[in-house]
């Protein structure tokens, strides 16, 4: 699983993009009372959703090869990943619980104008937690060396 591991680096950044850009359609669908961005907006999120929950399992891949690390003789920083995923899992379950809600107001046609400007503030304070997982992510590799060839060689070095 190693290879999924890998492809975390790579996946995190569409769920961050694609949660922000549903906020500023969002937005946009409120100020313009245009379907259009209110569509938009739904199937950003409902890809941020999808897109958060493929970074999360392959997150949960890279935190079992850095328990493979440690065994290695690696210094892992546990506590910093331990933050990490548990912002990581509260940003997909809170944006996941939006979708959810979005859908049936939609479905059942009581997504009104007043829902709009709700689901704004439900969004900012999505991307607080956005901004956690980043910046808790951005402590792993650029403060600790986690998934660098930094920690690597670290490893060779220790054996």
């Amino acid at each position: 699983m190693e290879f999924l591991a890998g492809l975390h680096p790579k996946i995190v950044h569409f769920p961050i993009v694609l949660f922000l850009v549903y906020l500023i359609l969002e937005i946009i669908s409120a100020i313009t009372k245009k379907e259009v961005f209110s569509k938009a907006a739904h199937i950003t999120l409902f890809l941020g959703v999808i897109t958060a929950l493929l970074a999360v399992l392959t997150g949960h891949q890279a935190e079992e090869i850095a328990s493979k690390w440690d065994d290695a003789g690696a210094t892992i920083p546990f506590k910093a990943i331990g933050e990490h995923k548990d912002f990581a899992d509260l940003t997909l379950w809170y944006f996941a619980a939006l979708l959810v809600l979005r859908t049936i107001l939609v479905l059942k046609k009581k997504f009104t104008q007043t829902f709009k400007y709700i689901f704004i503030v439900f969004a900012l304070v999505g991307s607080y937690f956005v901004y956690q997982v980043g910046e808790h992510g951005g402590k792993l590799v650029y403060k600790y060396g986690v998934g660098t060839d930094l920690k690597k060689s670290e490893i060779k070095n220790n054996n």
